[in-house]
């Protein structure tokens, strides 16, 4: 009698659990960084530490720094006129950050959240390339932060300094100074890397996606077989989707809390009683210009990925015909089935214009979309039907990052660019004298 009790090959109540991370894993100095940036939410103790801090920081200390610090009644010099533009386009969007990452980690994890999950099915290359990516980040993150945060230090110091301030709430002036200047500073440093931080997280993702297409691409180099080239395309499809799905919410609030800043920012400043300087607006023009780079990141990051996407179907082409071209000069239309020579050996003149290939085109020529001829001499054993059947799929199923179902390509990020540099350009005339 066979015996019915069987043990089942899958615990299906922890099939969606999180990835389980190790503590000295690749994500080590990532998860040190977020527990000192105290947005680490593992345990009930950091993420008390964590909703605090982001009250105290992100929504408390602008507030008072606004009603009672903006100072209407002082000179030209250090009146804030444009204090609270500044302050709620900085709090809003520090907000969407926060809670973004925050679902982010607690629902996926870290380790699954940045794809590190998937690696196992990658090749070395795609991992050691995405590891120094990973190291790199928290840099760009540095590099974007660090002068905006040193300009807005000097002019804070200024500010307070040179007695703008006169509310002695802890008994002496000098130390009430102190401790709102630090506060202030330290709400504003906190702000902007949070939203830096998820900007950059999206990069970095984008980043794995484009390594996995760079070591894609290279399937069109070797005698693959079509039907693993097409699954590992499904694949790389579906990842993007995903990481579509995740951010779509992210990108669209993003676009829309930036552009209305610009736009607020624009309404204020060209009312007739508006005075404009470095000292009235100085805040306001960093504020921009801190909001619309971390908006650039994203929209570039976003494209990227896209426009390395769709140059797939360019290679892919090129590749078919390449192939199609040998077949018919070495076996009169006959797909060949042994070795077949070099199609630069065979239409020496095709694509090339008698220029060399060692011509320095410089950023022009994509890595994957170029006039480099390919050769079809392992491609012996592919037919034309497949072939022309995996052209036809990669025309008609165009992977890339979308929002709702529009996809994020160069014309669009040269529309928003060019929208969001305008009123940037603006600000900056109006203030220290750009035009």
């Amino acid at each position: 009698m066979e015996d019915t009790t069987r043990e089942p090959l899958m615990d299906r109540s922890t099939r969606f659990q999180r990835t389980i991370s190790h503590a000295q894993d690749e994500l080590h100095s990532f998860r040190t960084y977020l527990r000192w940036m105290c947005v680490d939410q593992s345990n009930i103790w950091t993420t008390t530490l964590s909703w605090f801090l982001f009250i105290v920081l992100g929504l408390v200390v602008p507030c008072l720094s606004h009603f009672f610090l903006a100072c209407s009644s002082c000179d030209a010099k250090h009146a804030r006129p444009y204090d609270w533009v500044v302050q709620l386009s900085l709090s809003s969007v520090s907000t969407m950050s926060f809670v973004c990452l925050t679902s982010f980690v607690k629902k996926y994890g870290l380790k699954r959240f940045l794809f590190f999950d998937k690696l196992c099915n990658e090749s070395e290359i795609v991992r050691k390339g995405y590891t120094a990516k990973l190291n790199r980040s928290l840099k760009i993150v540095s590099s974007f932060v660090i002068p905006c945060f040193l300009a807005e230090t000097a002019y804070k110091v200024w500010w307070y300094a040179s007695g703008a301030s006169q509310i002695p709430f802890l008994g002496i002036v000098w130390l009430s100074d102190s401790v709102a200047c630090f506060m202030e500073l330290c709400s504003w440093l906190y702000r902007t890397t949070v939203f830096f931080l998820v900007c950059v997280l999206f990069h970095l993702v984008c980043n794995l996606q484009v390594l996995r297409i760079q070591d894609f691409a290279q399937v069109f180099q070797v005698d693959s077989d079509v039907g693993s080239v097409l699954s590992e395309h499904l694949r790389i499809r579906r990842h993007l989707r995903i990481i579509s799905h995740r951010y779509r919410s992210f990108i669209l609030w993003c676009l829309i809390l930036v552009t209305g800043s610009q736009f607020t920012s624009l309404l204020v400043t060209l009312k007739a009683t508006s005075e404009l300087n470095i000292y009235k607006a100085g805040e306001l023009l960093m504020c921009s210009l801190t909001l619309v780079t971390g908006l650039c990141i994203l929209l570039r990051s976003a494209t990227k990925i896209t426009h390395k996407a769709q140059s797939v179907t360019c290679l892919a082409s090129k590749w078919h015909v390449c192939a199609t071209l040998d077949s018919f000069d070495v076996n009169d239309g006959e797909t060949p089935r042994t070795p077949a020579i070099h199609v630069r050996q065979s239409f020496p003149n095709v694509g090339t214009d008698g220029e060399s290939e060692s011509e320095d085109v410089g950023e022009e020529e994509d890595d994957l979309d170029n006039n480099k001829l390919i050769p079809a001499y392992a491609y012996s054993t592919i037919s034309y039907q497949k072939r022309h059947a995996l052209v036809t799929y990669f025309e008609n199923n165009r992977a890339g990052i979308t929002i709702y179902g529009f996809m994020l390509d160069r014309s669009t990020l040269h529309t928003i660019f060019g929208i969001e540099l305008s009123l940037v350009l603006w600000l900056l005339s109006k203030t220290i004298g750009i035009s």
